[in-house]
């Protein structure tokens, strides 16, 4: 059962130019799927949730697999993979796929691919599910602890969301570094080029006060010593609480299977 919220001002946010259509012959992965045409194709806006039993998969499957789509973006440009990233719609809908991934708590959202109003629409679906505690949300797996390194470095090389308090935050060169503990060279750092210093202040994130303040950053996990995420987008670093999830009564009905987590 569908269960994505649909209200006009978030489909609008994520409204973009139509850049084609086709049948989906196959879905590959909880973000990835092939067009009878032979068309590949990615979800833009989220990235692959912590999803070892392959259930996203299997909801994108049933929601796609066979259908007409329609794909929306704001260019047909493929990526390096020869992959069409696109926010995908079946044929007589305007909400995304994307929406109901994020609702039903089986994708997290990406920074990268979409315009702040949506990146912002995309946010609250996925704090819904958190608060809800759907999908991945109904264990600890999908978010972090900072002061966990070694549950971090686990995820090495992998989109992954972490949680904690800021213990300093400080220029140092041509990076800024935000330090989840003492031991700069082996605790969990997020880094930030000078060059993103701007733009991450300018979208509300006050860099030189976030001492003692609780933060939740989303990113590709590196190790430099110890486990890091770079800044690269706007959007990577969230206040705590500054996410508000939907209120229940936006939501939709969901089934039985969708009670209780």
């Amino acid at each position: 059962m569908i269960i994505c919220v649909c209200d006009s001002p978030a489909l609008a946010a994520c409204e973009f130019v139509r850049q084609g259509e086709g049948r989906v012959g196959s879905v590959l992965d909880a973000r990835t799927f092939r067009l009878e045409d032979g068309r590949e194709v990615r979800l833009a806006g989220i990235e692959l949730a912590v999803d070892a039993a392959g259930l996203g998969k299997v909801i994108l499957s049933s929601l796609i697999e066979g259908r007409d789509v329609t794909l929306h973006g704001f260019d047909d440009t493929p990526d390096r993979y020869g992959r069409q990233p696109a926010f995908v719609a079946l044929i007589d809908s305007a909400a995304p796929v994307q929406f109901e991934m994020l609702t039903r708590g089986e994708a997290l959202v990406s920074p990268t691919g979409s315009d702040p109003a949506c990146f912002q629409a995309l946010l609250a679906r996925e704090a819904a599910a958190r608060a809800a505690r759907r999908g991945i949300w109904a264990g600890s797996a999908a978010l972090k602890n900072a002061k966990s390194t070694d549950d971090i470095l686990a995820r090495l090389g992998q989109f992954t969301m972490v949680e904690g308090t800021v213990s300093s935050a400080r220029l140092a060169g041509a990076t800024f570094y935000v330090n989840f503990g003492r031991r700069w060279t082996r605790d969990f750092a997020v880094t930030i080029p000078r060059r993103m210093m701007p733009a991450v202040e300018a979208a509300g994130i006050d860099l030189k006060s976030l001492k003692d303040k609780k933060v939740r950053v989303r990113g590709w996990i590196e190790k430099r010593g110890g486990p890091r995420i770079e800044v690269t987008h706007v959007g990577q670093i969230e206040m705590i609480g500054a996410a508000r999830p939907i209120p229940k009564s936006d939501l939709a009905a969901t089934g039985p299977e969708d009670e209780g987590k």
